[in-house]
Order: C-alpha cells, then structure tokens, then sequence
C-alpha cells in the first residue's frame, strides 16, 4: 500500500521518461531535487511527495514546460498559475472547471477535454486526435493538474466515482488509487473522469493569498492534500471492499476490531471530515458504478451484492445518491464503452 506523502520511484521514471529521454536526465539532475540515483534499482522504493514536487519545477523551468514534454505544444512555464488565476474568477465549480479545459484545451495539442453533464453525474472527457493512447502517466499528470485545481477551487476533496483510460493498465496502480479511485478501469474506448455532478454547483470564493500559498506549494499539496491518504478513512475503506456490504460490520463492532472506542472511532473520522455511513455508501455508490459497468449483472443481482433487502430499496437509495435509475446510469457506461 502507499505510504503517506510518498510516491513511487516508477513515477519518478516516468516523469523523466519523455522529459529527459535517453538518460539526459543525470544523477547530479536527481540529487539536486533531493532523490538518490541508486533508487532506480529499487522497484519498490518510494520518494517523498515533495521530492517529485521539486523536480516537477526544475523541469518546468528548464524545459518551459509544465507538462514534462509529454505534448506537442506543453504547458509553458506559468500555465498553473494564469489557469487557477483565471477559474477561480468564476462564480462556481462548474464554471471554474469549464474555464480551465478551456485554457487547456488550447493550450494542449493531443489532449482536447470537455466537461459533459448528464443529469445527476458529471464527467470530464478528454478528447483525442491520436489513434494510439498515451502512457498511463500522461493521462493521470492531466488528472492530477484538473481535480487536484478542482479540490482547491472546492476547498474540499471532489469524489471521484470513475476513471475510464484507453491505455492497459501499469504495473504500478497503487499511487493512482490513492490519489484518485479505487474504480479505475482501463483499456476503455475513451478516457473520462466521472464525477456527482451537484460538485459542479459548489461556490468559489478563493483569495489571490490563497493562490499564492496553492501556487508555492505546487504540485506537492495537490499530491498529498486532496488524495485519499493512508489514514482512517482509507484503512476502513480499504476493510470494506475486501468484503461483501452484508457482512460490514456496525459501529460498535467497527471500533472493537480497531481496538478503539465507538466514540473515539466517530471522532477521529470527524476529524477526517468523515462518517462511518457516509464511507459505507461511499463504497456502495463505486461499487455500483463498477458493477453496472458489467452488463451480464442484472439490477436485482447488483442490489444483493451491494447488501439491500430488495431491488426497490437498491432504486430508492440509487435515486438519492445520483438523481437518477440504474438504468439511465448504465447507458451512460455503455456508452462509454462502445463509443
């Protein structure tokens, strides 16, 4: 699993990958920024967050390029900056996002996004003129710049339901699940990030100071911050998807297997701006986008697996959580997937 506030060495290749191709990249490149060479040879080494922060600026400044060379025109130096300045203008998330696909659209050759409503659910589809899909890296460094800028305009972490990726999957997942979803799906007909979209609703009233304070950091606080970390929360998380939701267990039960009290179990989650419920339906609302993803599934066998005495409490808590019937939900995943 993950540790805190660390991220893979692999990630450190890939960065490096296009933006310092045939070993440009030197050992004295690496250590500047605070990472030992030798870790190379350590697949499951790890860095600090803010390592791969400090390297993404060396990069940016020497190479003009924000977006380590990954496209043909790049992000110059000081995009982050002009799209925060420009999306925390708007009057809410919705607009604030729109605001920044547009600045990114344009400012990006093989990556062309769009955000798509669609009743209760939002999603962000990037668009692509190239037949062959990129690394997995690009498409999740794309990510990370649009939530990560999303959660800070929110000034809260905007779940994310879904990631579907036309790309195979890497062999390292863990850092990606973490900052983004468990429900990341690959190999998919286009590359999209599925969102509730009430999100889109949330008001903006960010301050230049704030942006100042956001900007400095970057991009280590959107790495660390607005990621579902090694806490709590993931560890429960983490216990329920390992078992089926008729066997989760009650508070009370919860607590002692942690060996806490129930009290103190409802206080620390607080203290993670969570609840025991609200991580249970947390985990039902992705295991249900997962599973209607899967056409042979029948809505009254989704509705046993996720634990509910019958498929019409499954529609009702379905209608509350999205707005919508399984139904509507399913064709918009279908669609995806023959699009």
């Amino acid at each position: 699993m993950a540790e805190k506030d660390t991220i893979s060495i692999q990630l450190i290749r890939e960065a490096l990958l296009q933006a310092c191709p045939a070993g440009i990249a030197s050992g004295d490149l690496l250590k500047r920024v605070g990472i030992d060479p030798a870790l190379f040879e350590q697949p499951e080494a790890r860095v600090p967050a803010s390592a791969y922060a400090r390297l993404w600026r060396l990069l940016a400044r020497r190479y003009n390029d924000e977006f380590f060379s990954m496209d043909p025109r790049g992000l110059r130096s000081g995009s982050l900056a002009f799209l925060c300045r420009a999306s925390m203008a708007q009057a809410t998330l919705g607009e604030g996002l729109e605001t920044a696909l547009a600045f990114l659209g344009l400012m990006l050759e093989d990556m062309q996004p769009t955000l798509v409503r669609q009743q209760s659910l939002a999603e962000i589809v990037i668009g692509e003129p190239r037949e062959q899909p990129r690394r997995a890296f690009t498409y999740f460094t794309f990510w990370m710049i649009v939530h990560g800028v999303a959660c800070w305009l929110a000034g809260r972490r905007i779940p994310i339901l879904a990631i579907e990726l036309r790309c195979a999957e890497p062999p390292f997942c863990d850092d990606y699940r973490v900052m983004f979803s468990e429900n990341l799906q690959f190999n998919r007909p286009r590359t999209r990030m599925i969102i509730a979209a009430d999100c889109l609703d949330l008001p903006l009233k960010r301050t230049q100071e704030e942006l100042q304070r956001f900007l400095a950091q970057a991009p280590g606080n959107i790495l660390v911050k607005y990621r579902d970390p090694a806490s709590l929360a993931r560890r429960i998380r983490q216990d329920l998807l390992q078992m089926p939701p008729v066997l989760w267990p009650e508070t009370t039960h919860l607590a002692q297997r942690l060996c806490l009290s129930a009290s103190t179990l409802r206080r620390r989650l607080a203290e993670e701006g969570q609840t025991y419920q609200g991580l249970k339906d947390s985990v039902r609302r992705e295991l249900a986008v997962a599973w209607l993803g899967e056409p042979e599934l029948s809505f009254a066998e989704i509705a046993e697996r996720l634990g509910f005495a019958d498929s019409s409490s499954f529609y009702k808590a379905f209608r509350k959580w999205f707005g919508c019937n399984p139904g509507h939900l399913r064709s918009l995943i279908g669609d995806g997937k023959s699009s």
